[in-house]
């Protein structure tokens, strides 16, 4: 099964504002929200009509996930930059409010205010240009510099991709393919986790490792979680509850539901 975190931050800004992607290679389209596929050559059916996998996709990222604009700006501000005041003017934008409109709907500040919000975005926009530009000449020039047998050696200092659900983003997740190799060598014996560790860099790693044990897009009552969790590590209540904790799970607030997050 694909790494949805890995597909979504491995997509295109065309392909993120579209909500979903294409692999050629497999020939399947994912959702970069919840990470459902469609396989190119298959009809889909939706309600009483059939529809090629392109379409079925679109489809259900509107039926399932509405706007793709609501899901990027509401993603953790970590992800986005951007403060919840900036948030809220977004959506207002995004609904087509004059400036008079939003002061109204607010019932506080000023069209001043609002104008100045709109320069500061505006400002933001060229400045996420700027360091996209930088970051893609940098990329290239190393990726010059690299033969083959380098990149290979290289990929395992690459540092993986963050789950979308993370509830905090800081140098706990500067994670490399050499970390988690190093991680699970030292912490699993015959596939079970012998002891979990007190650094956290190393219980994010042991917890993305379980997760992927879970099925996307299902969910699960607290003794199906237990019993997951129990193949691995016996105190299944603090893996429990560090899924959650730590965002890669979601929970019903009467913990009738489980679910792993997307």
């Amino acid at each position: 099964m694909k790494d949805i975190n890995e597909i979504f931050w491995n997509a295109s800004i065309q392909e993120i504002k579209q909500g979903y992607t294409y692999d050629e290679g497999i020939e399947k389209y994912y959702c970069l929200i919840c990470g459902k596929s469609f396989e190119k050559g298959i009809i889909y059916p939706q309600g009483d009509v059939l529809y090629e996998a392109e379409k079925a996709i679109k489809n259900h990222i509107t039926s399932e996930h509405g706007s793709v604009f609501e899901y990027l700006v509401n993603m953790n501000k970590k992800y986005t930059g951007l403060t919840d005041v900036q948030s809220k003017m977004l959506k207002n934008f995004y609904c087509g409010l004059t400036d008079k409109e939003i002061v109204e709907k607010q019932g506080e500040g000023s069209t001043s205010t609002i104008r100045n919000h709109r320069f500061k975005l505006k400002e933001k926009q060229k400045q996420a240009k700027i360091f996209l530009s930088i970051m893609d000449l940098l990329n290239e020039r190393e990726a010059n510099k690299l033969n083959k047998r380098d990149a290979k050696i290289s990929n395992k200092e690459e540092f993986v991709s963050i789950h979308k659900g993370a509830t905090m983003v800081d140098e706990r997740y500067a994670i490399t393919e050499k970390d988690i190799e190093k991680t699970i060598k030292n912490y699993f014996r015959d596939g079970r986790l012998t002891i979990f560790p007190s650094k956290e860099k190393r219980k994010i790693i042991i917890l993305q490792h379980i997760v992927k044990s879970f099925e996307p897009n299902r969910k699960y009552s607290e003794k199906e979680v237990n019993e997951v969790i129990k193949k691995f590590y016996d105190d299944y209540v603090t893996l429990r509850r560090y899924f959650i904790q730590y965002g890669f799970m979601g929970r019903a607030d009467d913990c009738s539901a489980y679910w792993v997050k997307m």
